[in-house]
């Protein structure tokens, strides 16, 4: 299991990893903040990238905040390989 730090960017043109500043990932969504709909949007995204379930992905911290963490059952060189 791994620990990720993210930073979305909600309200984007198109879903996309925009980059990675210091140990942050970048993550524009093209979900609005509001009703969970940009943590269920980043959760797809990364499920669709890293090809694992959604139910697998969590979010530890900052369900309401642009900053999170994420945990995602693989080691962190597969995910920033995928990412990349």
């Amino acid at each position: 299991m791994a620990k990720i730090s993210i930073r979305v960017i909600p309200n984007a043109s198109k879903t996309e990893v925009a980059g990675k500043e210091g140990a942050t990932w970048k993550i524009r969504l093209a979900a609005p903040p509001v009703d969970g709909k940009a943590n269920g949007a980043l959760i797809k995204f990364l499920s669709d990238v890293l090809d694992i379930p959604k139910s697998s992905i969590e979010v530890l911290k900052g369900h309401s905040s642009k900053q999170k963490i994420v945990e995602i059952p693989m080691n962190i060189g597969d995910i920033e390989e995928r990412l990349t």
